[in-house]
């Protein structure tokens, strides 16, 4: 305080403020994160569980650190079994030869998102129909297909 009245010191920036700090220009307030309390331990945990929940349920996959992160919402109208969820080496003709998987078991796509992160590529597609158990097994059988 003192520093900030002889001019010493231009600006004061804190997230931990006195009382007697507040509502000075000189000072500019901010929320403290508190990353290591334990509400913010709780907090991580249930967050880590929601998105563990939301890959098992839809595929999706949110702050890993080895995959890309990838999220598509499913059609309102989507029946259950007709997501894949892919990951494969990030490689060159990888979706041309699931898609054609598809194709030739007349399967339609009715959505799909890519992405990839260094060397592996991850898929999450919805089909208009569920899948043969010889689509999925010739999908798998896919080299650079992770299984």
């Amino acid at each position: 305080l003192e520093a900030l009245e002889s001019g010493r010191l231009r600006r004061y920036v804190s997230d931990f403020p006195r009382p007697e700090l507040l509502g000075r220009e000189d000072v500019i307030t901010m929320p403290h994160i508190g990353a290591s309390t334990n509400e913010a331990e709780e907090n991580c945990a249930v967050m880590a569980v929601d998105q563990l929940v939301d890959f098992f349920d839809n595929g999706n996959i949110t702050n890993s650190v080895n995959f890309p992160n990838l999220a598509l919402d499913r059609a309102a109208d989507a029946a259950p079994g007709t997501r894949l969820a892919i990951s494969n080496r990030n490689v060159p003709k990888m979706l041309g030869q699931i898609l054609s998987v598809l194709a030739d078991q007349d399967i339609n796509v009715i959505d799909m998102l890519n992405k990839s992160r260094n060397d592996i590529a991850y898929n999450l597609i919805d089909l208009e129909s569920t899948p043969s158990q010889a689509a999925v097994d010739a999908i798998s059988n896919i080299e650079h297909v992770i299984k």
